[in-house]
């Protein structure tokens, strides 16, 4: 990757990707609505890397190229921002999120939040996330059905508030869940996202306005997090090693504290980032162990070989056919179908293109995901791929890739799969969706249509 600058004269004719001739505006709407046609036709058209032309957004080139994004992450970070590129969140995160910064703040930030999420810190949660799958699943009825994606949503988030806030159960507890789940149900219908693609529409127009109502709701939420953050503070000594205690003695090079705004951003990013998401991929595993009996029946032949209810967590993590089932629901179906965007500082060559200042760059994870020559009969789910060979990070990105990779990857692959191996354990369930799922928009990221409708067939281990 060179700069302009640095071609020669007769070299500076100004070159873009392909773009689609369909209007802008059509574009915006297919991309929002109908997203895996939209991005699967104009891929079909137009290649591997073409320029996406929206209404309401900056022009963007589309990559599902593998070694344009090789090319692309591992260039040094100070070519890009990336911060500016994601303000499609700022309502429901803040300024100061960690999406949201760039530079050296960006750096220290993501520096400062890593470690609970690795090593000893994230295993110490191996029981506590195996104790809340057993309190959520006890709910359970042999003959009654239930939906997956909002009972995983209920794990991941109890999951979520004790490795955040360090939050055991309580009145502040549970209202944190509840205001916290009514907010992302705002937007759980492509319609209902649209709200957060047009700032237009972003209105407070009263309570029962949609953006009113998201409004409040936020409100409620942050008076909730204001009041805990301003408990901890007052409290004589740290409550334990929770990412709030972390961040409530962390200190600048100056020796400064972060401010509540800061905080409490930070912790609306991780709440936000660290469970929905979780959830959604647990559902998409359920429905896809459920779906075709074969899986379930090697991911079951393989959890015999351990003593689950004793084993270390580590072991459970290290079983390669679940890590390939959840690696293979990770695939066909990323949560999120965009990496976080790249924003070129200067004119830049990159690919044979000549690309000019301001240029955003996105990798399409769904896209990449599916390209037939990296992963042959991408539409099928096939675990068995990732027994068969290993995957390079610019073909297999379900958490992003660079100095903007998720940093709680590790932490929700964890969570999977204690999560999937306590439920497969204990109960014997049933898909009762008989037709295929699809993804649709929920928000920014992406679920299965309907939840994933499942029916208790029989319950052991546990005492029926």
């Amino acid at each position: 990757m060179v700069t302009i600058e640095e071609k020669t004269a007769n070299q500076t004719i100004a070159k873009l990707p392909p773009k689609s001739r369909v209007p802008r505006v059509i574009q915006t709407i297919r991309s929002i609505f109908t997203p895996v046609s939209f991005l699967k036709a104009t891929q079909q058209e137009y290649g591997d890397i073409f320029l996406f032309e929206s209404k309401h957004f900056s022009s963007q080139i589309v990559l599902s190229n593998v070694q344009a994004i090789q090319e692309l992450l591992t260039a040094d970070s100070k070519l890009f921002e990336s911060g500016s590129g994601s303000k499609i969140i700022q309502p429901l995160v803040g300024a100061n999120s960690l999406i949201l910064l760039d530079g050296d703040r960006h750096l220290q930030q993501r520096k400062l939040l890593m470690p609970p999420f690795h090593g000893e810190r994230m295993r110490a949660y191996g029981q506590l996330i195996c104790d809340i799958t057993n309190q959520v699943t006890s709910q359970w009825t042999v003959g009654q059905s239930f939906l997956a994606r909002p009972n995983m949503q209920d794990i991941s988030l109890q999951v979520i508030l004790r490795a955040v806030f360090g939050l055991k159960e309580g009145e502040r507890y549970q209202q944190i869940k509840q205001v916290l789940t009514e907010m992302l149900d705002t937007f759980n219908s492509p319609l209902s996202a649209v709200l957060l693609f047009f700032k237009s529409l972003q209105r407070d127009l009263g309570p029962w306005s949609p953006w009113g109502k998201f409004i409040r709701r936020r409100q409620q939420l942050d008076t909730l997090i204001y009041q805990e953050i301003n408990d901890r503070r007052h409290q004589s000594e740290s409550q334990g090693e929770d990412i709030l205690s972390l961040l409530l003695s962390a200190r600048d090079e100056n020796g400064a504290a972060m401010t509540d705004v800061e905080l409490r951003d930070e912790l609306m990013t991780m709440l936000f980032a660290g469970h929905e998401t979780t959830a959604i991929a647990l559902a998409w595993a359920l429905y896809w162990i459920h779906y075709l009996p074969e899986v379930r029946e090697k991911l079951l032949q393989e959890l015999k070989s351990i003593d689950v209810a004793n084993a270390d967590p580590t072991v459970i993590t290290q079983l390669p056919y679940l890590n390939a089932v959840c690696s293979e629901t990770l695939r066909i179906y990323p949560v999120a179908f965009f990496s976080l965007p790249r924003i070129l500082k200067e004119p830049m060559q990159f690919m044979g293109y000549d690309l000019p200042k301001g240029m955003m760059l996105s990798v399409s994870i769904y896209l990449t995901h599916h390209r037939p020559d990296v992963y042959p009969e991408p539409e099928q789910f096939k675990p068995e791929r990732f027994l068969e060979r290993q995957f390079s990070p610019y073909e297999f990105l379900p958490f992003g890739g660079g100095n903007r990779r998720c940093i709680g990857a590790a932490f929700a692959l964890f969570e999977m799969k204690l999560v999937l191996t306590n439920i497969l354990s204990h109960y014997s369930l049933e898909l009762m969706d008989k037709a295929p799922l699809k993804p649709v928009r929920r928000g920014i990221v992406f679920a299965p249509n309907g939840g994933v409708h499942l029916m208790v067939k029989d319950k052991y281990g546990t005492g029926k």
